[in-house]
């Protein structure tokens, strides 16, 4: 794991292979290294593969609880830059989903392609309003626990229950080591409205979700595919929230054929 500043934060990053670049963002629980290593390990055999911590998580420092979506993005950008990555193809797993949709309004530029798994337009741009105000309430609450009371609350939602026991108790360990304040900062920066970001987004998307998924339904899936303009849609049967670990085979030949066009 190697570290470098952005911004006066300290952000932690693993980095493998050589290639065109991808960054993976994680969600709002778990680190970058535990999300995305069987990504990692799988397609740095010919892309430059770079998964951070977000502010807030893992190696990261945390940020200020009022970061908010656009803090988060300006942050990526910084570390994009730092890293001298061009032109880098963005893959974002629920809250990195939508921050890759705010990055990708903010810095258009600088993305090559995007991915969204199991993402959402922000909270308030895909769920309704009650169950947007239910979740914040639920994160201060959670972020107020002792750490395997946290896991234990929020680790049946990320997967279906025919998930192996040894891939959520992996899952499980890194959602030990959570910030109480970087997490709070992650669920106010997820409950923002992203809506009106998707019209603008003209680089090839794909959306990658779990017809399983109790966290971000397909519904939520639907309606970003209608309203990104250039954008496909993978359903994984069977599969659950954190789906790039739950279905890896499936969701790393999506994303391969999907970075590589064949």
């Amino acid at each position: 794991m190697e570290t470098i500043d952005v911004d006066g934060l300290r952000i932690a990053y693993e980095r493998a292979g050589t290639g065109p670049p991808i960054v993976l963002l994680h969600g709002y629980v778990g680190d970058g290294a535990t999300t995305w290593r069987r990504q990692i390990d799988a397609l740095s055999d010919e892309f430059t593969v770079v998964a951070w911590d977000a502010p807030g998580a893992g190696g990261s420092s945390d940020p200020p609880e009022s970061f908010g979506m656009a803090g988060y993005s300006d942050c990526l950008a910084g570390f994009v830059a730092r890293l001298g990555l061009e032109r880098p193809s963005i893959v974002g797993l629920s809250f990195g989903g939508s921050l890759a949709i705010d990055f990708c309004r903010r810095y258009p530029a600088v993305p090559a392609a995007l991915v969204l798994a199991s993402a959402y337009a922000g909270w308030a741009g895909s769920l309704s309003a009650e169950v947007t105000e239910q979740r914040l309430r639920q994160a201060d609450t959670l972020s107020r626990l002792e750490p395997k009371a946290f896991r234990d609350a929020l680790l049946p939602t990320m997967f279906t229950e025919g998930t192996a026991s040894d891939v959520r108790d992996r899952f499980g360990a890194a959602m030990l080591a959570f910030h109480p304040a970087g997490f709070r900062a992650m669920a106010q920066a997820s409950a923002e409205d992203l809506r009106d970001a998707l019209p603008h987004l003209e680089l090839p998307t794909l959306l990658i979700y779990g017809d399983q998924d109790v966290r971000a339904p397909l519904d939520v899936a639907q309606r970003l595919h209608a309203a990104i303009r250039h954008s496909t849609l993978t359903v994984l049967p069977g599969v659950g929230h954190v789906c790039n670990i739950e279905a890896e085979r499936e969701f790393n030949s999506a994303l391969r054929e999907f970075l590589t066009g064949r």
